[in-house]
Parts: structure tokens; C-alpha cells; sequence
């Protein structure tokens, strides 16, 4: 088995904390907004305003659930269009309330079913990435567990994209890329070496900025660095500009493609 195969089986793992751990155990007086004003509510991205120490911030986590029961309430992870609606509403309000922007993201991708491209999920995911690119306030993205394709790049485009030590990163899962290029999806740990989707892997072409250490995950001193963190990098992204923080965040996606593989 190869090691990133392995990485991606840690990022799937059952006993991972999902979105609504980081919520609960980071930050206090979460209070939860439902709906995109257009079709419904997406319960696969669970979204609100809560305070980190004493910041107000709004929050955005892709959250796949626990039990069976809760998984299929939630899409096991993969939002439709107005997931990612709702999102962009709540982003768009932080902007206009100049409250920071904190992702957490877990999905294997957004939804591809018929009802979702009906209702544009290709739109509404670009839409996303046009307002993040652009939104005047300071934005993080967390990658923890898998980070699928546009489903989770439409919560990624951030000042800073940190990911856990086991999250994968990827424009398409081991199974899909092994079977598009070798028509057989048992060869998905081959493929996952071929995609360099390790956070080791994206720290060193630049695509993630910090990797976090998954000692005493989902414990007390795991959340209070992380909740640490959090705050020290917002203190440094809230003294800059709005002019300084779009522009800087502009540059860094600009820059990405530019770092060769080591042996390529």
C-alpha cells in the first residue's frame, strides 16, 4: 500500500472529528443560520456567527456527520448548490459586518447528482470563488479530512489554507483518477501517489501554508492550539488593508503552478 493511500484512508477515517467538533470546541455563542433564500437549506454545510476569544467571526464547515442516520441527513459531506449558497450569503454578510471568514472543509466533493446540476452547481460553486477571491475581510480555510476537487476549493480560496496532518488535498479522488486513467479503481493508491495530495505534499508546492500536527486530535489541547492559531494568524491578516488583503490574497493563487516538482 502506498504511504499517500494511506493518508487517504486517515483523511476518511470514521473516528475523525467532523465540522461541527471544530465549531462546538473552538469557538463559543455559536449561533447557526439555516438557507441560500432561494431553494432550501443544505444541512451538509453547517454555517453561522460565533466568537473566537472575543472576535466575532463568521464560521463555515462542510460537516459529514456521525451515525448512519446523521451522514445521509448531511449528504455524507457533499453539498448541493445551496450549500454553497449559503455559504456565499454568509460571506457576503461577514464582509459587510467586517467579521473574519474561518472554513472548515471535509467533503470527497460537492454533489454531482442530476437535481444539483439542475439547480447549478457549477455556478454556484464558481460564484464562490469570484466573491472569496474579492471579499474585503480576512479568510481561512481548514482542510480537515479530505478536500475534494471544487467542492471544497468553492471554501478554499483563503489568506491562509492550513491542513491538518492526514488531510488530502485533490482535483479528483484516487478511485476517479485511477479509473479515468487506467479504467480500473483498483489502482487507486497508485493514483494517489501520482496527485501528490499529502499535506506534505501541498506545503511544498505552496497550495497549504501551514500543516497541523494531529497530536491529541480531537482533544481539549489539540482545539485550544488550534483555537490559538486561529487567533494569532487573524491579528496579523485584520492589520492589513482591504486594498493589502485582497491584493496579497490575488498574488498567492496567482503564484500557484509556478513551483516544479522536485524530479519533474
Amino acid at each position: 500500500m502506498s504511504k499517500a493511500y494511506d493518508k487517504v484512508k486517515l483523511a476518511r477515517a470514521n473516528n475523525r472529528p467532523v465540522g461541527r467538533d471544530f465549531i462546538d470546541n473552538i469557538f463559543s455563542g455559536f449561533f447557526e443560520l439555516h438557507g441560500d433564500r432561494r431553494f432550501a437549506d443544505d444541512a451538509a454545510i453547517c454555517a453561522g456567527v460565533a466568537y473566537l476569544g472575543k472576535r466575532p467571526v463568521t464560521v463555515i464547515a462542510i460537516d459529514k456527520g456521525r451515525s448512519t442516520r446523521e451522514r445521509m441527513l448531511h449528504n455524507f459531506g457533499a453539498p448541493n448548490p445551496e450549500g454553497y449558497r449559503k455559504a456565499l450569503r454568509l460571506m457576503k454578510q461577514a464582509e459587510k459586518f467586517h467579521r473574519p471568514v474561518i472554513c472548515f472543509v471535509d467533503t470527497s466533493g460537492a454533489y454531482c447528482g442530476i437535481e444539483a446540476e439542475e439547480r447549478g452547481q457549477g455556478q454556484a460553486i464558481a460564484e464562490n470563488l469570484v466573491t472569496l477571491m474579492g471579499l474585503k475581510t480576512p479568510v481561512i480555510s481548514v482542510l480537515t479530512g479530505e478536500g475534494g476537487s471544487g467542492g471544497a476549493l468553492a471554501l478554499a480560496v483563503a489568506d491562509e489554507v492550513w491542513m491538518l496532518e492526514n488531510a488530502i488535498y485533490s482535483v479528483i479522488s484516487p478511485e476517479g483518477c485511477a479509473s479515468i486513467l487506467w479504467k480500473d479503481a483498483a489502482k487507486a493508491a497508485e493514483a494517489a501517489e501520482s496527485l501528490h495530495l499529502t499535506a506534505a505534499d501541498a506545503l511544498e508546492l505552496e497550495v497549504a501554508d501551514r500543516v497541523i500536527p494531529e497530536t491529541d486530535l480531537g482533544k481539549e489541547p489539540f482545539y485550544e492550539a488550534l483555537r490559538r492559531e486561529l487567533g494569532e494568524k487573524l491579528d496579523e491578516l485584520s492589520a492589513l488593508s482591504e486594498k493589502e488583503l485582497t491584493d496579497r490574497r490575488y498574488a498567492r493563487f496567482r503564484a500557484l503552478g509556478t513551483k516544479q516538482l522536485i524530479g519533474e
